[in-house]
C-alpha cells in the first residue's frame, strides 16, 4: 500500500506587484524588464505569464520575481 508520501504538492502562487499590490488574472501591469511596456497577466497551461499588449510577447512570471523581495518588477495600472 502507497501512501503518496512523495506526491509533490502544488503550491498556490500570490503574485504582488513592486509596491505589494496583489495581481491577478487580468490586470493590466508596466513591466519593468524585457521591454515589455504595458501588459497583461494571463494564466496559460506553462502557468503565469505576461503578454505585451505592443508585441504579443510573453514571459514567464518566475522571470519577472526581484530577489530582493520576491515581489514582481512589474507595477499595477489601475
Amino acid at each position: 500500500m502507497v501512501f503518496n508520501l512523495f506526491k509533490k504538492k502544488k503550491k498556490k502562487v500570490q503574485l504582488k506587484d513592486l509596491n505589494g499590490n496583489p495581481l491577478q488574472v487580468g490586470d493590466k501591469v508596466e513591466s519593468l524588464r524585457y521591454d515589455l511596456g504595458i501588459s497583461t497577466l494571463i494564466e496559460t497551461e506553462n502557468g503565469f505569464e505576461y503578454e505585451s499588449e505592443a508585441t504579443g510577447q510573453k514571459v514567464s512570471y518566475a522571470r519577472m520575481i526581484d530577489a530582493a523581495t520576491t515581489f514582481q518588477k512589474v507595477r499595477k495600472i489601475f
